[in-house]
């Protein structure tokens, strides 16, 4: 099968995503066309013209698979050709259940004007596909949720059972696990205790902005600092940073540093010294207050972390409630339970996210594609 697969925001987590189809579905020829993830105001509302005038998105393809951030009806207007193949909607992220940034500037334009005209753009796209996958059932919900509310607030004319017949064609697929970090973990048993075993090391690996928590990570590091030793934990605070290092991180580092227990911070080029790291690693810690999936938690458990995240979002799904916390005070006393258990070589195993991996996640993905294709062509798809 021929397959145009659009990535308007490529980010890194996208990317992760498509390189795992390309790789894992190889029977399928698929064409991958991206925009750069600069520019986001831009890229959510130019996308469709950037893509209509490249002349891969032309060609003939069997199947198109595309991020929830196309502006999949009016790339079909421009791309007539487009509107005769079946569709699939990947939702990474909604535009419903984003934290608001205090430090955005307004401008002309509110955030809240911005939000929901990305937000009704959103809602054209997915009823212009065949079918809606979700990465969680946590985005799937806040997605159909949002989106009913707000067409609960248009003064007239809005169609009835709009959300009926976008929620008839949702399913919920996870991005599933590259193999690389199974792999990590089978090297972590054969290595057994080193150099980096010597004491708890806490690993907080997500991207380095206000939607991963900072002010909760800042919170929770001083509780570190305050009530362990620095020869009992050391803290890699690591991940995607950009050109302005926000204040908390920065007062992160100083904290660690002059505790004695700053282990890697900032962004690790090599996937392998990533992997190694959290092979090495005990713990991972998410303080995210936006969190559709949590890849970046769920390699390292893969990895034989044991996880410590917010009792809410996606992490509901994807990790048992032993490992979830409700409050900063919570997660400084879970970590310094985990030190003592460390220290008494007691610690509990990591949960098995196996059944993420690629190996078993193959097939579901084949069958979506396939089913799509099937529906589409015997004129039974939902709409």
């Amino acid at each position: 099968m021929k397959i145009l697969l659009l990535s308007p925001y490529d980010a890194k987590s996208h990317q992760y995503w498509w390189q795992g189809l390309k790789a894992n579905l190889s029977e399928h020829e698929i064409t991958v066309v991206t925009l750069a993830a600069r520019y986001f105001s831009w890229r959510f509302r130019g996308n469709s013209l950037s893509f209509a005038f490249d002349e891969r998105i032309r060609e003939r393809y069997d199947l198109l698979i595309a991020t929830s951030m196309t502006d999949l009806s009016s790339l079909r207007g421009m791309c007539p050709s487009l509107c005769s193949i079946p569709t699939i909607i990947y939702f990474h992220e909604n535009q419903f259940a984003y934290p608001e940034n205090p430090a955005e500037p307004d401008g002309k334009t509110s955030q809240m004007e911005r939000l929901v005209e990305r937000q009704i753009t959103s809602i054209y796209s997915a009823i212009s596909a065949d079918e809606l996958l979700f990465n969680s059932n946590f985005n799937r919900d806040t997605f159909l949720t949002g989106a009913a509310q707000l067409l609960a607030r248009m003064p007239d004319a809005v169609p009835p059972g709009v959300i009926e017949k976008l929620a008839k064609k949702t399913s919920v697929q996870s991005v599933p696990l590259w193999q690389d970090t199974f792999a990590a973990s089978c090297e972590r048993k054969k290595a057994g205790p080193g150099q980096a075993q010597k004491c708890l090391n806490i690993v907080w690996n997500h991207r380095w902005e206000y939607d991963k928590g900072l002010d909760e990570l800042e919170t929770i590091i001083n509780d570190i600092v305050t009530n362990l030793g620095p020869e009992s934990v050391r803290v890699h605070v690591i991940g995607q940073s950009f050109r302005r290092i926000p204040p908390q991180l920065r007062g992160i580092k100083t904290s660690l540093h002059q505790h004695g227990s700053l282990g890697e911070f900032g962004y690790l080029d090599s996937r392998g010294d990533y992997l190694n790291l959290l092979r090495d690693s005990h713990v991972v810690l998410s303080t995210a207050i936006h969190e559709f999936q949590g890849i970046a938690v769920l390699e390292a458990i893969a990895c034989g972390c044991i996880p410590l995240v917010p009792n809410a979002l996606a992490y509901r799904e994807f990790v048992p409630a032993q490992f979830r916390y409700d409050s900063c005070a919570d997660a400084g006393t879970a970590l310094i339970s985990l030190a003592d258990s460390f220290e008494a070589d007691t610690m509990p195993a990591a949960p098995d996210v196996m059944q993420l991996s690629w190996d078993n996640q193959r097939l579901p993905w084949r069958r979506h594609i396939d089913r799509v294709q099937s529906e589409h062509n015997t004129g039974t798809k939902n709409a």
